[in-house]
């Protein structure tokens, strides 16, 4: 199949498709004569396996390391759990992180008038940053 049909078929942009395949993420894809990408049922298995890795937030470092455990035949499913448990912890970290930008920022809301003064709470607290 050619680029733009393993687009449709994965949900990658066929751009992101040549982007990965220019970074490695991907094997180089057999081509034509002409020049153009032939798609295989493996590429189109590792390319649903990066989007679905993307959809759950995995760098792609992560996703790259992932494709090399799921490589290696003696892999240990504990480095799997291990990178996975990570991505969690690195999840939560930046969960934490916005959940108090939100609470600063309700707070300089509440404080700003809202009214056709110029003085403003919230220009003001940015200015004190």
């Amino acid at each position: 199949m050619n680029i733009s049909q393993a687009a449709k078929q994965t949900g990658i942009s066929a751009k992101m498709i040549r982007y990965y395949e220019d970074i490695r993420l991907i094997p180089h894809v057999l081509r034509t004569d002409a020049g153009y990408r032939v798609f295989n049922a493996h590429d189109i298995e590792r390319l649903q396996f990066i989007h679905q890795s993307r959809n759950l937030g995995f760098s792609l470092e992560q996703i790259k390391l992932l494709l090399e455990l799921q490589n290696n035949p003696d892999r240990n499913s504990a480095d799997v759990k291990a990178l996975a448990q990570h991505h969690v912890d690195e999840l939560e970290d930046k969960i934490a992180q916005m959940q108090q930008l939100v609470i600063h920022l309700k707070g300089i809301i509440k404080k700003c008038q809202g009214n056709d003064q110029p003085e403003c709470a919230i220009l003001d607290d940015l200015k004190a940053k």
